[in-house]
């Protein structure tokens, strides 16, 4: 399974690497941005560094725009997986667009509502998980996550 790994950096670069049981056996290529710790984590793996900062600046989301065109059309994954945040968005869209099927995990901090980048991403999302019952209450359509439960066979067997 091709996968791509989407995330700013940070606690959302820490969530996605906690979900290594997942990725680990995939061809995977990383999408985040270029810090000391990413670069350090990510040593060996293909990485493209996404531009930042996102939050209010619209020529990064050209930018990361055109870079997520780019890499899908070339790429090809079978699922994008995002833990956010901004970087996240034209990700999602273009490989819902192309095709892919896309996954959002939310922050274990969004306990009653969903954040800005799961909010935007939202239309444009195969699976949205949640780590809190309070939100699968507002959203309906998420699925409470399990990390043990997030593996390829179980991403083959979810119902896009």
């Amino acid at each position: 399974m091709k996968v791509l790994l989407v995330c700013s950096a940070g606690g959302h670069f820490k969530a996605i690497y906690q979900l290594r049981s997942f990725w680990e056996t995939c061809d995977r290529r990383w999408v985040t941005f270029q810090t000391p710790v990413t670069e350090a984590s990510l040593e060996g793996e293909k990485v493209d560094w996404a531009w930042s900062p996102t939050n209010r600046n619209f020529l990064n989301l050209l930018r990361n725009l055109i870079l997520a065109w780019t890499l899908l059309r070339r790429d090809r994954p079978d699922v994008v997986i995002s833990t956010g945040a901004g970087v996240a968005v034209p990700f999602l869209a273009i490989a819902n667009l192309l095709g892919s099927q896309t996954v959002f995990v939310e922050s274990i901090t969004r306990v009653t509502d969903l954040s800005l980048s799961a909010k935007l991403a939202l239309p444009f999302v195969s699976v949205l998980y949640v780590h809190w019952a309070e939100l699968q209450l507002r959203y309906p359509q998420a699925e409470l996550i399990n990390p043990q439960k997030v593996t390829p066979e179980r991403l083959a067997t979810v119902e896009f």
